[in-house]
Formats: C-alpha cells, structure tokens, sequence
C-alpha cells in the first residue's frame, strides 16, 4: 500500500470527485499505466475508476464533480488507484466486471479481460455476413471465456440455442455465471471441450471464436496488464495460430452448408496470410477500430481443405 503518510495526505487534502479525478490520473501517469482492456485514454478510465469506485453512473451531471466525498469513499478510491497504479492490475479485474456490446459481464482474474471488436459486429446484427439471423438457429462460442461473445450474440440471433465452449474449467464456471446473470439458462449452455471435441456432430450456422492468438515473442514484450490475464487464454504458439488452424481444419464439420466462421486472430492476421497465399479470406472491417478478424463459409472451408492441409503441414 502508500506510506501511512502518502495515504494520510491524500484523505485530508484531497476532497471532491474532481480531486479524485485529477490524483487518480497523476498516478497512473507516474505508474505508466497501459490502457488496453476497455479504456484507450488516461482521462476516460481514470473517470471510470472513480464514479465505479462510489457507484455513480457515467452520465454524471456535471455540476456533481465538485460534491465532497465521505471518507469511506475516498478510502476505496485509493485502492483501486492503489491496483492500477502501483501493481498495474487492469480495472475490469478491479472492478470484477467488464462492458462487451453493451452488456455487463461479471469477470475476474480466470478469464480473460472482454475487449473483442467482434462486438461491433454483434452491434451489427452480424451483416451483411448473415442474411437472416431468425433462420439462424445454432450458434457456437469457441474459447468463451466470460461467455461475453456467445452471450451478446444470442441477443442478435434470438431463435438460435447458442454453445459456449471453452476448455477451462474455472473459464466454464464465470460463463454460467453470466449465462445465469442474463437469465439465459433456457437457450445458452456452456460446455468444456477442447475446441469441437465434445461437440459430437452438432452442427451450427455461425461459429464464432475469439481464441488464444499471442504468439511468443509477443507474450514476453507485452505490458504488465495483460500478465494478470491467464496465460491460457492468450498464449497460441510461435506464430500464434496454433489454436486458429485446428479450427479452420475441423470448423467444416460443425457448419451447417450457409454457414460461416468467424474467427479473431489479432496480429497473427499477418502470418495467417503469408502462411496461406492463396486462400481468399475475408478480413472484416469495423468502424470504431481493430482487425484481425476473418470470415469463411462453409463452401470455402470445403473447397481449400486440403490446401490448408498443405499450408498447415497436416
């Protein structure tokens, strides 16, 4: 924790929102925090952090910046700046909770952090990719984690049952968490698999699959914050795309024939690319920023089968 005086000097001379506000993002300039799990600037999460901290909303009137805070409160405020200061813990985890396609999921250090730009996409309703997303009526989440993907995407696909899988167990328990938390018991399940394996030979119209795709190198450089994440769920070989090609290779199986996969691969996209020359990939564009993320049909799975088989090595 700060020095009893540090600590001590921050509650008797520091007093309003705006105190607050000002402190949290002098700290966490001098901490060097990362930004990179919900907020992009210092500003936005420093007011994140606090409002969160005394249970304000963020459409917080601007004349209420200036009210005095109770000492219990403040008290709380100098922890979480405390966590994402000092010890670089990234605020969801603070929080225990995360924003994904505005909707709220209960998370915590067992899953990783929910921040995919397939949320725009779900934003969406999925086109012009799907064509109608009532005829659509299975959906799969490969490595769910929290759920956040599969559970934002049965608000879009509202007649479909939707799978969530994962291969954690601990990830399994925080999806059915927030299945429950949704009150989506009754059309969304969760299952532990290693990818399609437990699946049996259900099929689906749309896969969607944000996976492990942090290649080695990569890992080792990244900012403190994202070694709080499970190494589980980040972690995908030395190119990245060790989970991403079992997926393409076994994804044929699990479609229905006007099916698609989407899969995210962040910055292995590259390696992808060059791995596969001649594979006509659809890499998806969104507005609000982010990439890495391709799209294949079933046909295309079919067709080029046997060329990624070449590709991959298999």
């Amino acid at each position: 924790m700060y020095s009893k005086e540090k600590h001590q000097d921050v509650l008797d001379n520091l007093h309003t929102i705006r105190d607050y506000i000002r402190w949290t993002i002098s700290e966490m300039s001098v901490g060097k925090a990362y930004f990179g799990h919900g907020s992009d600037s210092i500003w936005d999460e420093a007011v994140h952090l606090v409002l969160s901290a005394i249970n304000m909303s963020h459409e917080i009137d601007t004349n209420m910046v200036d009210a005095k805070l109770l000492t219990a409160e403040k008290e709380i405020i100098i922890n979480y700046v405390y966590q994402r200061a000092c010890e670089r813990k990234p605020l969801p985890y603070i929080l225990k909770k995360a924003w994904f396609a505005d909707m709220e999921f209960d998370i915590d250090e067992r899953v990783i952090i929910p921040r995919s730009p397939i949320a725009e996409l779900i934003h969406n309703g999925f086109a012009p990719w799907v064509n109608d997303v009532y005829e659509v009526t299975s959906v799969l989440d490969l490595c769910t984690g929290s759920g956040c993907i599969g559970i934002a995407s049965s608000q879009v696909f509202e007649n479909a049952d939707v799978t969530l899988v994962d291969i954690s167990d601990v990830a399994i328990e925080v999806a059915n968490h927030n299945i429950t938390k949704h009150k989506l018991n009754d059309r969304v399940r969760a299952v532990k698999s290693d990818l399609f394996a437990n699946l049996g030979d259900k099929k689906f119209g749309v896969i969607v699959s944000n996976p492990p795709y942090v290649d080695t190198d990569d890992l080792a450089s990244m900012p403190s914050e994202y070694h709080f994440e499970p190494k589980l769920a980040l972690e995908a070989g030395k190119d990245g795309l060790d989970l991403a090609k079992r997926i393409i290779l076994e994804a044929d199986k699990h479609l229905t024939e006007d099916g698609v996969l989407i899969v995210e691969v962040g910055n292995s996209q590259y390696a992808l690319m060059d791995m596969c020359p001649d594979i006509p990939f659809t890499w998806l564009s969104f507005a609000e920023g982010g990439d890495g993320v391709f799209l294949l049909t079933y046909s295309e799975l079919v067709k080029y089968k046997d060329l990624f088989k070449q590709y991959f090595s298999v």
